[in-house]
């Protein structure tokens, strides 16, 4: 897939169409805690010092400006690939009840048009990257940045007292610094990704709070330490889901006194139709969505899925019905604590009933 530079989304472009995850891999069953492990990614043989980093530069889908700035910052490739494992496991555990499932299959296609899929696939490509980088920082495995720069925090003692902030000021601005010059342009889909990349961002800097620990005489709170520290990403794909229902459908003006180009939505007030500027933290879409029922470019369909009788089989399998298997599982039960490091279970075993849609 090939976008042009300057575009803010070019690398989100690159990002949401990354194939890094196992072919085959179940979509159900996903908690949201899942380590970044969980999803694979290229092993490079360490080659010595400085070699790795250089060689997972050059096996990520760059362009030549960005593989050049990624050689300069060891710790950056590596939070290219956290980013893309987090938001493609955050992205398939939101969906995973939708007909839409953030399935790899078709993803090309669907980052091809303008559908509020393809907007959710943005926001949370730039999310995953602000907090991947955010966090990097702050753990000590980017060179060129810390703990949170923040003039209000005692970051030595924070050092000291086991709190480090994550460096979303360095993230943002590096991240800008790394899409490229962000030039209006009048392309109504680059406004619109542009757009919803920023969502992204800010999602995350939304999710931003202060942590702090106390430390004084038999443990009172005569003197703490605070530092600034991220929601869990799990939350910030919470509140990009919600974005998502409420996305906003747009078209584009020209404003007459600037020249530059709008985002404009519709919006129907009693017998007459205003246009209504979407806000910035909007999720915003172009045209309206396949239903994502039968096998297509966007999406393999909802045959064979698996679903909740209670909740969701009827408007996942689109009305065409499901099928039930009566399937024996085995899980850990009855778990107890041993002395002094490890739990003990027996297995049960219970007959459960499994609900899949009809092909």
């Amino acid at each position: 897939m090939r976008c042009r530079l300057p575009s803010p989304g070019c690398l989100i472009t690159l990002l949401t169409a990354a194939s890094i995850l196992p072919p085959g891999e179940p979509y159900f069953g996903l908690t949201g805690k899942e380590p970044l492990s969980v999803l694979s990614s290229p092993v490079l043989e360490d080659s010595g010092p400085g070699k790795l980093h250089l060689k997972q530069c050059d096996s990520l889908k760059l362009f030549r400006r960005q593989k050049r700035l990624c050689r300069r910052e060891p710790g950056l490739a590596e939070g290219l690939r956290d980013a893309i494992r987090l938001s493609a496991l955050e992205c398939r555990y939101q969906f995973r009840t939708e007909r839409w499932n953030c399935s790899l299959e078709g993803r090309a296609n669907l980052l091809k048009r303008g559908f509020k899929e393809t907007a959710f696939l943005f926001a949370i490509s730039s999310a995953g990257l602000t907090h991947s980088l955010a966090k990097a920082c702050s753990s000590g495995r980017m060179e060129r940045c810390t703990c949170d720069e923040s003039p209000d925090l005692e970051n030595r003692e924070a050092w000291q007292w086991g709190g480090c902030g994550d460096n979303l000021k360095y993230s943002i601005k590096f991240i800008k610094h790394f899409l490229g010059p962000r030039k209006a342009s009048k392309d109504l889909r680059a406004r619109v990704d542009m757009h919803n990349t920023n969502v992204g961002i800010k999602a995350v800097k939304s999710g931003l709070k202060t942590t702090c620990k106390c430390h004084g005489v038999s443990g009172s709170c005569a003197v703490r330490t605070c530092w600034k520290q991220l929601a869990s990403f799990h939350e910030t794909g919470k509140l990009l889901k919600l974005k998502y229902e409420t996305a906003v459908r747009v078209h584009s003006i020209t404003n007459d006194a600037t020249g530059e180009t709008e985002l404009i939505s519709p919006k129907k007030h009693s017998y007459t139709i205003k246009n209504h500027i979407p806000r910035t933290t909007d999720l915003v879409y172009i045209e309206e969505s396949p239903s994502f029922c039968r096998p297509s470019k966007y999406s393999p369909g909802t045959a064979g899925r698996v679903c909740s009788k209670e909740t969701n089989c009827e408007s996942m399998c689109c009305g065409q019905g499901y099928n039930t298997q009566s399937l024996l599982v085995h899980r850990p039960c009855h778990c107890q604590v041993q002395w002094c490091c490890y739990v003990e279970c027996q297995q049960c075993s219970q007959r459960e009933e499994i609900y899949t849609c009809k092909h």
